[in-house]
């Protein structure tokens, strides 16, 4: 049905709706948790104002229709300007407001856990068998005067089952460069023993010393898994990625700082993430959109906990400080200035990155490489 709709128009409509999703799990860990510990809450609103309608009230709280149909947000007590430095939230203790200010971001942890969870749930999990399966047989090379194929299935390498350790590959050529060897592939149902030489070999341009010259990947099927199996497995490939998010920043602020190369790719904002929604939908569907969906909750996760002004890590910041002055409190309108001028001042790059997305969309540079 999708594929009736323009593809423009479907991008459009789900980019608004991932981000309104994320954006509303966000502010309801806020909301919830503030609710919970006691902290007065005036409003939770559907979407961003000016106000379209109150949809009922209900001890003490206006649940509000906002026209901006992007996500939602909480106003606490006496928050005029929505700024959790100030209102309710300011007068509560330090403890309560990290709690609540950490709702947020792990709200969308847990989200992106059971979108990868539920993932695993309708197609299986993946699990590694022993073997290597051969995706590439490059010309010119060992492996291609052997006789290898592609979508061979390699067992034994110079008499040696090495299971799903794929490092033992590259080890036993290089130890055995110039050397005649046995390796043993499946093709076709059929196992077949080959000789080949390790030895150096040529790949785009790059002269490798010593190897057989094919590409693999580890020997991976998919079975079906109950809900505990999908709950366990999607918990873990979440904080896997979150690893690889962690390192990527690292990568990215020593690149800025000149300590280390930059990171490929750069940084992409909201118009690059559209388009990106738009190429997960068009390359992977409703899975790749889901995928995408929870990725991007995870950076969001993630990104709310630096210490920036104006992002909750920074309100944890400042709560944190508070703690350690034994309970003396910042002045509410010093650390709500902080936030206005760190709003400000990421309003200002959102601009300049929405720039550099807009130039990468003229010029046709996909969001997520190829192309």
């Amino acid at each position: 049905m999708l594929d009736m709709l323009p593809s423009g128009f479907v991008t459009i409509v789900a980019f608004i709706a991932m981000l309104g999703v994320l954006v509303l799990v966000h502010e309801l860990g806020h909301f919830l948790t503030a609710v919970w510990l006691g902290i007065k809450v005036d409003e939770f609103g559907l979407g961003y104002p000016p106000r379209a309608a109150t949809l009922f009230e209900h001890k003490g709280v206006k649940y509000t229709l906002n026209w901006l149909p992007i996500g939602g947000f909480v106003r606490f007590g006496n928050d005029a300007d929505s700024i959790y430095g100030v209102g309710s939230l300011s007068a509560a203790a330090a403890w309560k407001k990290i709690l609540v200010l950490l709702a947020g971001p792990l709200m969308n942890l847990l989200l992106a856990i059971l979108i990868f969870s539920g993932i695993f749930l309708s197609q299986g999990v993946p699990q590694t068998l022993p073997g290597a399966q051969i995706t590439d047989v490059y010309t010119n090379t060992p492996a291609a005067r052997a006789g290898f194929q592609t979508n061979d299935l390699l067992i034994e390498v110079a008499g040696e089952s090495f299971g799903t350790n794929m490092s033992r590959i590259s080890e036993i050529a290089r130890a055995n460069t110039g050397v005649a060897i046995p390796v043993v592939v499946e093709r076709n149902g059929q196992r077949v023993t080959l000789t080949v030489t390790p030895g150096p070999w040529e790949h785009e341009g790059k002269q490798l010393p010593s190897g057989f010259g094919f590409g693999y990947l580890p020997n991976m099927i998919t079975v079906p898994a109950n809900l505990l199996t999908a709950l366990s497995t999607g918990t873990s490939y979440t904080f896997m990625i979150l690893g690889r998010f962690i390192e990527g920043f690292s990568m990215m602020i020593t690149g800025l700082l000149g300590l280390s190369d930059p990171l490929p790719g750069g940084v992409t904002g909201v118009v690059g993430m559209a388009r990106g929604t738009g190429e997960v939908i068009e390359n992977g569907g409703l899975i790749g959109f889901l995928r995408w969906s929870a990725l991007i909750s995870l950076n969001l996760f993630l990104i709310n906990l630096f210490p920036i002004p104006a992002l909750d890590g920074s309100h944890i910041m400042f709560s944190l400080i508070e703690i350690a002055r034994r309970g003396k409190k910042i002045p509410p309108e010093k650390e709500a200035m902080v936030h206005a001028v760190g709003f400000v001042m990421l309003m200002g790059l959102m601009v300049l990155i929405t720039i550099s997305d807009v130039a990468n969309w003229i010029k046709g540079t996909p969001v997520l490489g190829g192309g």
